[in-house]
């Protein structure tokens, strides 16, 4: 095993190393430094399997040399070393496979040993088999899931909620570098300085371990120069709500022979663009991309009006109102075609359910237009 050691004093280094070395056996020191900057630098060319890091040095905190490790290919564990105490260790846990209290203690050396031993014998166990041509998908209608080729869907299970939306907010504004101070007032407004930007180096290990986890490689989180910020990148992979735009940007004139196209792209929007979950910072696009939806299925409902296709202009309209409760056409069109096929109990229920949505959620009455025309069909089928 190879291990990079990282203190800015020379002794707790040189006690660390003997341990590693003569006591614990089995581990080959690849470097030790008293300069951080120096131990990134190397640390690409070394690969190591492990890197022990001391938390408080001068320049460069052991936490941020570890989150700049992560970025590396083949990244390494991270075993922090601290002369803290526990409480003060709490957020390094998350982003550590382990942490050392000095002096480091050789009984305590060897159960970060077996902890490191057997997470890299699961990872190994656990590394997917590379397949050519290969192409992940990323859902991001309702919730985010990764489609991988032979595979179920897949729901990421994140260790904190952070880290799910951080890593939806880059996915978001792929390719582009969003600086660090914006992350933290976005997602850490009440940490001051120093703690958000633990929060932030914290959970951008953690994203980066949990991908590496789950055998998604093509997804990429790279940090900027001069502490710039960070940016996703996909590779090859896709992004559902792109794909859908995309083709439907493409789409030829409505038509007898395209509509079966058409359908395919309406029922391809399954939801909300992180529909799930309530992200502010994601409602102008939701909400852009629900309004394409929209008239999309309008311009369906009216082909399929005009073509007297009731059943269909039915379904699209059942598809409106559930994507889109408070849109009044909808309920009219619907009690006009069930009143058409003389089905009351619909009509009925159509109205009652448009007049109690505005009333629970407007505050207000169906619009005139609406109500004089129920009444108008209300009298005639009660003549009949």
């Amino acid at each position: 095993m190879r291990a990079l050691l990282v203190d800015d004093e020379q002794l707790p280094l040189m006690h660390l190393q003997r341990l590693l070395e003569k006591d614990v056996g089995g581990v080959k020191v690849v470097g030790a430094y008293t300069n951080p900057l120096e131990a990134i630098d190397q640390a690409i060319s070394l690969q190591p399997d492990v890197v022990f890091l001391d938390i408080n040095m001068p320049r460069i905190s052991g936490l941020e040399i570890g989150e700049r490790l992560q970025g590396i290919d083949n990244s390494p564990e991270i075993v922090f070393v601290t002369g803290y105490d526990k409480y003060a260790v709490n957020a390094f846990e998350l982003c550590a496979l382990d942490y050392i209290m000095k002096p480091v203690q050789l009984q305590r050396l060897q159960k970060t040993m077996d902890r490191l031993r057997e997470r890299i014998k699961s990872a190994q166990e656990a590394e997917p088999v590379k397949e050519e041509e290969s192409v992940v998908s990323i859902q991001c209608f309702n919730s985010i899931l990764f489609h991988q080729p032979n595979q179920e869907p897949q729901e990421i299970k994140w260790r904190t909620n952070k880290a799910r939306e951080l890593f939806a907010y880059l996915l978001h504004y792929r390719n582009k570098m969003i600086d660090k101070d914006s992350i933290i007032e976005l997602l850490w407004p009440d940490y001051d300085g120093s703690k958000g930007v633990t929060q932030l180096y914290t959970t951008i290990y953690l994203i980066r371990q949990t991908l590496k986890r789950y055998g998604l490689q093509t997804i990429s989180i790279n940090k900027g120069n001069l502490e710039g910020g960070y940016k996703l990148t996909i590779d090859s992979a896709v992004i559902d709500v792109e794909e859908w735009e995309n083709r439907l940007k493409q789409l030829p004139p409505l038509s007898l022979a395209s509509m079966q196209e058409y359908e395919q792209i309406l029922a391809t929007y399954t939801g909300d663009y992180f529909g799930d979950y309530d992200y502010l910072w994601a409602e102008y696009e939701r909400e852009r991309l629900r309004r394409m939806w929209l008239q999309l299925a309008k311009t369906m409902s009216s082909f399929y009006l005009g073509h007297g296709r009731v059943q269909e202009a039915i379904n699209v309209n059942q598809r409106i109102q559930h994507l889109h409760p408070l849109e009044e056409d909808s309920y009219i069109i619907l009690m006009q075609l069930y009143a058409s096929l003389d089905d009351h109990a619909a009509v009925e229920e159509q109205y009652q359910l448009l007049t109690s949505r505005w009333k629970i959620e407007l505050g207000s009455t169906v619009n005139e237009h609406i109500t004089k025309w129920y009444h108008i069909w209300k009298q005639e089928t009660e003549q009949k």
